[in-house]
């Protein structure tokens, strides 16, 4: 898979998304009891009610711009007037497990929170656009990959960068993959650390061959990059 180096963006007051990050939006909830007037709704048909109750289903499908791979019909996709008052007797009502938590009473969406897993939640971010997104990141300040975002390449799991630089003396870069394995977040005091460790390492791969110097001078320059950005941003950063 390879690893990865990131900044901690949350950490950081000039991230833009960082509010966005930090807005929980949305959770799902696999038992939605007591909570089912706060739930969102998909009113639907299923696809062989729907295709025996429309007919031509090529043609049904044309004509109100429906994805052909879709898994059933919802109403509020459904354009054409005929066509909703063909299917709306036949749609149900089913629950979609999520909740929009703007506008809940706070005890609520305390609850709620409190219900709802990690994986179960969606943050202001999430409901972006990938193209959004990709704005975003090519003018965020914390964007150091070259303006493709805050995270970029370390190398691979078997990267020979961490034993070499355990050799000379860099122990941030020589731990690498047990942080990986640890999800260890480094500090931006670390990241002082490791603008020294990036000194010693270009110094130090010459004299490991040209090999080493074309395979890891690109790692290095990353490493240098994320450690400046969380000394000036005050943000951590990891890697994963």
């Amino acid at each position: 898979m390879g690893i990865n180096i990131g900044i901690c963006e949350t950490e950081a007051p000039s991230a833009p998304c960082r509010e966005l990050r930090a807005n929980i939006v949305k959770v799902h909830l696999d038992d939605p009891s007591g909570f089912e007037e706060y739930m969102e709704y998909d009113t639907k048909v299923d696809l062989d009610t729907a295709k025996k109750a429309v007919g031509d289903w090529d043609a049904f499908i044309k004509r109100n711009r429906i994805n052909p791979e879709t898994d059933a019909v919802y109403m509020d996709k459904v354009k054409k007037d005929d066509d909703r008052a063909t299917l709306e007797p036949l749609a149900q009502r089913v629950c979609t497990g999520w909740i929009v938590t703007e506008g809940l009473p706070d005890d609520v969406r305390e609850k709620v929170l409190a219900k709802a897993g990690a994986d179960d939640r969606l943050t202001g971010w999430d409901m972006l656009s990938f193209d959004e997104m990709n704005d975003m990141c090519a003018n965020c300040p914390l964007s150091w990959d070259k303006g493709r975002g805050c995270i970029g390449a370390f190398g691979p799991d078997n990267s020979l960068l961490p034993e070499i630089a355990g050799r000379h003396g860099c122990p941030i870069v020589a731990s690498v993959p047990d942080a990986v394995k640890e999800g260890k977040r480094f500090t931006p005091e670390d990241a002082e650390e490791l603008l020294r460790e990036v000194g010693v390492l270009r110094e130090a791969l010459p004299e490991e061959g040209k090999m080493m110097v074309r395979r890891y001078s690109g790692p290095v320059d990353r490493m240098e990059a994320v450690a400046r950005i969380s000394v000036s941003e005050g943000c951590g950063f990891f890697f994963f």
